[in-house]
């Protein structure tokens, strides 16, 4: 696909999502890191359900310190594969306060060392909480990016140097964000709203739907 035509996809999504923002709820670069370990595999709706409760009681890394990891489990358990994210959390305070003075490292290199921390979620705190330009590269971008054609990546990895490529670096976030919205909107998994959406004239998805009819 052309620069001219990622140009064209990216200002089509900022018509149709101008507020295109991280949906998960947070209020410190803390809070945000453990409600994006907590989302893997399990929708920011149900994350900030929990997290409303959990930020309440224990909103800083001090606090999130005093509780076991049992406790931790029984706080989340309604969110998918609690246990191994209630281990994660657990070893990912205990690595901040000690190695890190407590403070959320701004560097992808320091976070990924973190437990539970990838390459997505990493992506996710740099932009977010550090104003960074970064893509994480989760299931709705993959998708959405690849079924339009923006580019043709194998894997998330992949698919992640190919849009850093694709597009200015100063509009990493925001894409990376209305991709999101979009895949979450109109270019579902299951019955995408292609008819409807306003991207379909360069879409290779959609124009292969076409040449099948």
């Amino acid at each position: 696909m052309t620069n001219e035509k990622v140009s064209y996809i990216l200002n089509e999504l900022k018509k149709l999502y101008p507020e295109a923002e991280c949906e998960l709820n947070f209020r410190t670069p803390f809070q945000l890191l453990i409600a994006v370990v907590l989302s893997a595999q399990t929708t920011d709706k149900k994350v900030n359900e929990v997290t409303e409760r959990l930020f309440a009681d224990y909103p800083d890394l001090d606090s999130m310190l005093t509780i076991s990891e049992e406790v931790l489990q029984e706080r989340i358990k309604k969110i998918g594969l609690y246990k191994t994210k209630s281990k994660n959390i657990m070893n990912l305070c205990k690595m901040l306060k000690e190695q890190y003075d407590g403070v959320i490292p701004n560097t992808f290199e320091d976070l990924i060392k973190l437990p539970g921390v990838g390459r997505k979620t990493a992506n996710v705190v740099l932009s977010n909480a550090f104003s960074i330009p970064a893509i994480a590269v989760d299931t709705h971008v993959f998708r959405v990016s690849n079924r339009i054609g923006m580019v043709q990546g194998k894997n998330v990895l992949d698919t992640e140097y190919q849009l850093m490529e694709k597009i200015p670096r100063g509009q990493w976030s925001e894409a990376h964000h209305m991709l999101i919205w979009h895949g979450r909107r109109i270019c579902k998994a299951q019955n995408p709203n292609c008819v409807n959406c306003p991207l379909n004239t360069v879409c290779k998805y959609y124009q292969g739907i076409g040449d099948k009819a």
